[in-house]
């Protein structure tokens, strides 16, 4: 019963990990929440007996992203994605990034820039430059226009294979170097919005508070188990020999 406790004390800390994550940026825009996958562990010596003791534990953790609720902020630089798909920056190694925050702004050398600096990349793999003094518009495909001419079009990208994607750190995704980007067929460039979190406070709150108490009931179970524990050796030690 006690190694049963703590195997899943040890699994609840790293739910409490994971969803104060999720909870912390639950404002974050673009922000795909982690979810866990249980399993049940059986020892080979409890399977040979035909015991039922079995332990939780989180077999791995993966991204939800699933689209999240989109709100206009009227800023023409601001850019959602409605559907599949990730916008593609470049990352300060040169190495591609991908995010579904589209904060944009225009850098002073007329790039058009991530909120961390990443230039946004169009569909020829150049970085987008476009001129201050001009209004943007964005097309649905994610070409951009200003004026009469045709400045380029957003990279959108897209995976077959979602577990290609790992997080990177600051909302953005790195791909497995074997796993080629396609640009998704029924996604909508939403221009002068952004994309809310998909890990939604009221969720993450609960979730947390049911967590913490599965966590107290473990941590009596531990404690009842040492109990037993002592009180069994405390007996035996009373027996005349």
């Amino acid at each position: 019963m006690t190694a049963l406790a703590a195997s899943g004390l040890r699994a609840r800390m790293e739910s409490l990990d994971l969803l104060a994550n999720n909870v912390a940026n639950a404002s974050t825009g673009g922000y795909k929440a982690d979810r866990e996958f249980y399993s049940i562990y059986t020892s080979s010596e409890a399977a040979d007996v035909g015991s039922d003791d079995a332990m939780p534990v989180i077999e791995r953790q993966w991204t939800d992203l699933s689209q999240g609720a989109l709100h206009s902020t009227g800023n023409p630089l601001d850019l959602a994605l409605s559907g599949r798909g990730f916008f593609t920056v470049q990352g300060p190694d040169g190495a591609e990034l991908y995010t579904r925050n589209g904060s944009f702004r225009i850098a002073a050398d007329g790039k058009l820039i991530s909120d961390d600096g990443y230039a946004a990349q169009t569909v020829s793999g150049a970085a987008l430059t476009l001129s201050p003094a001009q209004s943007v518009e964005v097309m649905a495909d994610g070409t951009v226009r200003q004026g009469a001419t045709n400045v380029g079009q957003l990279a959108i990208a897209d995976f077959a294979d979602t577990t290609a994607l790992a997080k990177q750190g600051s909302n953005y995704f790195v791909a497995d170097p074997a796993a080629k980007p396609a640009a998704p067929t029924a996604t909508l460039v939403e221009q002068g919005q952004l994309e809310d979190s998909n890990a939604g406070p009221a969720e993450g709150a609960v979730r947390l508070v049911d967590v913490m108490r599965q966590f107290e009931m473990m941590q009596k179970a531990v404690l009842l188990g040492d109990d037993m524990s002592k009180q069994a050796i405390e007996q035996v030690a009373k027996v005349n020999p």
